[in-house]
């Protein structure tokens, strides 16, 4: 996979992650997975937990051995900041939907303690969504969040509140079943009035974004704002049977991500013209 690889068609609409794509909520949602893992026993969520040897890589039974051995996430997670809590209960619960449902139900009760501390992840991600959404693309704010904890940090973010660039915002508490599943995606879209399609690009910076995308059937953009090189994204997105899904192209800032937008306009600008 190449970072310089582009998408498939120009965009009709840009949904976008909220934590880690947009927004910097890492010590707030850290501290609430702490908060709720010395309590898996008690959530009867203990015996739940995958056997490490089902883990799909070795980073992620690392991860799993130390939370059965410490019930905290290990300190180095906390210090690189390139894991959400999404992808924490994928690696320690797999495929059990109930176990994630609980364990999210039971991360949104701690995160109450935690929800003021929100900030943009740049300094021009306002301008640059209003960049965006002057090129004429619609653009969605899709996140795994509670509604009313979202709708808060909406209202707080930069001073002076972000509800005013989203055409259509879908929380986690608005489906059965929240990311890596495509059900927020499809509402959006739905919502849009948009058919699921390579001209809804979905962007994100978690491999559960990555997943979600490719089963809703729209253009995967990986936001790797963490910096991560060349031989990392080959790790994370390996195209082997357990891991077959892959970005359609990489973004480092939204910056790149308006850039990418204006790209394919013209682009396809170009080749209406030469017809």
């Amino acid at each position: 996979m190449s970072i310089l690889q582009l998408p498939h068609a120009k965009p009709e609409a840009i949904l976008i992650d909220w934590h880690a794509t947009l927004v910097d909520t890492h010590d707030a949602m850290y501290h609430a997975v702490d908060d709720v893992l010395p309590h898996l026993k008690e959530l009867d969520l203990w015996d739940r937990l995958l056997d490490p040897d089902d883990s799909k890589t070795i980073e992620d039974a690392k991860l799993l051995i130390y939370v059965k051995d410490h019930k905290r996430l290990h300190p180095k997670i906390v210090a690189q900041r390139k894991i959400s809590r999404t992808d924490i209960f994928e690696v320690l619960f797999g495929s059990d939907q109930d176990a994630k449902g609980r364990a999210h139900q039971a991360f949104d009760e701690a995160y109450k303690k935690y929800v003021d501390e929100v900030f943009p992840l740049e300094d021009d991600i306002r301008q640059q969504l209003e960049r965006i959404r002057a090129l004429g693309i619609k653009v969605g704010l899709i996140s795994n969040r509670k509604r009313d904890f979202l709708e808060h940090e909406l209202a707080l973010v930069d001073g002076t509140g972000w509800e005013d660039l989203f055409d259509v915002v879908v929380c986690g508490s608005d489906v059965s079943k929240r990311k890596p599943s495509p059900e927020m995606l499809l509402l959006a879209m739905e919502k849009l009035g948009l058919p699921p399609s390579e001209s809804c690009w979905y962007v994100g910076d978690s491999t559960t974004d990555v997943i979600a995308a490719k089963e809703a059937g729209v253009t995967s953009i990986f936001y790797n704002g963490a910096g991560w090189d060349q031989a990392w994204l080959d790790k994370i997105f390996p195209n082997t049977i357990k891991h077959p899904h892959r970005p359609d192209a990489v973004v480092g800032s939204i910056a790149e991500l308006t850039s990418l937008a204006r790209h394919l306009l013209a682009q396809h600008k170009r080749v209406e013209r030469a017809r």
